[in-house]
């Protein structure tokens, strides 16, 4: 198994094999070479076609491989080299992808009554997909359980234990699933229409990965029903990290950024005034730098990444992007990127969607 903060050029290169290796272009194997760290992102093409891209942290493309429709986030499994792309919200796919070419890519196909919501996560050995999905005639956020030993077929279903269930991720030791239950409803009849934003509920449930019992949930005070959980990134001391949406007034200037570990109830940061502002009360993607202690956010509605210390909850760096999207912990802080095709310090005629998927395990 590849430890480390990040996945490095030959780690990569073992984990995917001489297969993957032969499948790049001459290219793709030079940004290889030369990169400390390989991501994954999907992206839409001047064409209007998508695809899932793997790139250098220099904002090289590595290799491109193409999807049927647009994908939101992404998940990867350092132990099997598998990678999983889910469909935006609400999607009725997923593609699962081996970079040791042991198969061919797999197309994961939503269960009648229910449809992907854009993310997911491995157990820690790989042997597992858990995929946050929406039971709509239920009402109710549900965990799709997928056994990627065996073609990724659907196994299982847990309570997610809330609604609008959105961001999904695991505990290190495989035990605990986090849910973000966004708290909004929606109905695929209706596409992204928002159907309940005087009644939301939102909340964040911790739940057994072994057989979906609920540990504990976290609903958010009266006065922030309007604040969305929307995306999560775990630190390695075990704190839970959260990112929200606003649905409320636009003056307001409501806590955005906040974290929390078993047992302990919901912290938020205290952001100055003309940070929240500049995050337009939505943060679209967090992630956390274990390595550095760091915490970074984007807005892609104010065009603005910040970075925080994770101890402090203090901003060390805010940067003005246009579009800001995905964010991945990089070598010395983040990698971010943007509709616009800005990828680190790169820009490229694609426009990058809204997540980036490091292709590592946690230190």
């Amino acid at each position: 198994m590849v430890r480390g903060a990040l996945i490095d050029r030959r780690s990569f290169m073992r984990a995917a094999g001489v297969a993957f290796a032969s499948t790049l272009s001459a290219r793709g194997a030079f940004a290889l070479e030369r990169s400390d760290a390989v991501y994954a992102s999907g992206y839409r093409a001047p064409d209007g076609t998508f695809g899932l891209a793997l790139m250098s942290e220099q904002g090289a493309f590595v290799a491109q491989i193409d999807l049927p429709g647009r994908v939101h986030g992404l998940c990867y499994s350092v132990t099997t080299g598998m990678t999983v792309a889910f469909a935006r919200r609400p999607g009725t796919f997923a593609m699962a992808i081996d970079s040791h070419e042991r198969t061919n890519p797999v197309i994961l196909t939503s269960v009648d009554g229910r449809h992907f919501y854009g993310h997911g996560c491995f157990s820690p050995d790989g042997r597992r997909l858990y995929a946050s999905e929406n039971d709509f005639e239920g009402n109710r956020g549900v965990i799709g359980v997928y056994d990627a030993d065996d073609g990724f077929r659907r196994i299982a279903e847990f309570d997610a234990y809330g609604i609008g269930t959105h961001d999904l991720s695991v505990s290190d030791d495989g035990t605990m699933l986090i849910a973000a239950n966004g708290g909004i409803e929606t109905r695929p009849e209706f596409g992204r229409t928002k159907l309940n934003l005087d009644r939301m509920e939102p909340s964040l449930a911790l739940i057994d990965a072994n057989d979906g019992r609920l540990i504990e949930k976290h609903t958010l005070p009266d006065r922030l029903r309007q604040l969305s959980t929307r995306h999560i990134s775990l630190a390695a001391n075990g704190a839970i990290w959260f990112a929200c949406q606003y649905e409320g007034p636009r003056n307001d200037l409501p806590p955005l950024i906040g974290h929390f570990s078993k047992g302990e109830d919901l912290q938020f940061v205290d952001l100055p005034d003309e940070i929240t502002a500049g995050l337009a009360n939505y943060v679209g993607a967090i992630a956390v730098n274990r390595q550095r202690g760091l915490v970074g956010a984007t807005s892609p509605k104010g065009g603005l990444a910040v970075t925080l210390d994770a101890k402090s909850g203090r901003v060390i760096e805010r940067k003005r992007l246009p579009d800001a999207a995905g964010i991945a912990a990089g070598g010395h802080d983040f990698v971010v990127s943007s509709y616009r095709g800005n990828f680190g310090s790169a820009h490229l005629p694609v426009a990058f969607d809204q997540h980036i998927a490091r292709l590592s395990q946690p230190a």
